[in-house]
């Protein structure tokens, strides 16, 4: 298995982790989308050196993990390759800002090192809440709550047409990748002095597997936008679970409870 095969399998796995029962799966789409976009409004608000802040926005996650019965192990493996440009987004801002925010005793923390924490820390909670909404929603169900929140239906058709074609490119590098390999069986990867006619035949074949796509589309009728699957009907279990959850984060984002945790502590 090549490398495009193993990151077509993962995506795969998405799909299965969708299709799986749990209390989250059986949410309505719309209410899952609604909590999850409030908590990444909420969460970027906070300041960047509020950290007991950010850490209470953790508690979402953390429950949403048991909810859904998905390892965070599997989590973790999916978002991987994104954490480490989360890290480098902060990474010079200990250089500039040295000025002391915490001590304990002999070890202090500077106002730099705060920021960069808070930081790494909403973009790591940030992915994972996009990794549950996605895991444990099918995605012509989450594109329905879109639509019946008035998202622009180009957006929507967008969205739902790239998810689709990830698959249909990862399989035509996977089968290119192959050929390029039995060619030249003692190499590792692929040769500088390939990549642009590896590229180009990439991009001329897939450009012909659109165009069969799209036509294909037009004779079962397509114009412009899919047809709406039949719609997750809003259920009291779904209100419940908005309303719980925008309570707790207006609690923890305005009334700085976590502040109480932390100041007996501030040097």
């Amino acid at each position: 298995m090549n490398k495009a095969e193993a990151a077509l399998y993962e995506f795969n796995e998405m799909n299965e982790l969708a299709d799986r029962s749990s209390p989250v799966h059986r949410l309505p789409a719309i209410s899952k989308f609604l909590v999850t976009i409030t908590y990444l409004v909420t969460l970027m608000s906070f300041g960047r050196y509020d950290f007991t802040g950010v850490l209470c926005m953790a508690v979402y996650p953390w429950i949403t993990f048991q909810l859904c019965a998905i390892p965070f192990k599997t989590c973790l493996k999916k978002i991987r390759i994104l954490i480490p440009f989360v890290i480098l987004a902060g990474i010079f801002n200990p250089l500039f800002d040295t000025e002391i925010c915490v001590s304990f005793g002999w070890f202090y923390l500077s106002f730099g090192w705060m920021s960069f924490i808070v930081l790494a820390v909403k973009g790591v909670l940030a992915l994972i809440a996009a990794f549950l909404l996605v895991s444990t929603t099918k995605i012509d169900m989450l594109c329905a709550a879109m639509r019946r929140l008035h998202i622009p239906s180009m957006l929507v058709t967008l969205f739902l047409l790239t998810y689709r074609y990830i698959s249909v490119l990862t399989e035509e590098v996977a089968v290119m990748s192959d050929a390029y390999h039995l060619r030249a069986p003692k190499q590792k990867g692929i040769h500088i002095s390939a990549w642009g006619s590896f590229f180009g035949q990439l991009l001329l074949r897939t450009m012909d597997k659109a165009q069969a796509l799209y036509t294909s589309m037009e004779l079962r009728g397509f114009q412009g936008e899919f047809p709406v699957q039949r719609e997750d009907p809003m259920t009291l279990y779904g209100i419940l679970w908005i309303l719980c959850w925008i309570t707790y984060f207006v609690i923890f984002r305005f009334a700085d409870v976590g502040a109480l945790i932390v100041n007996p502590f501030m040097g």
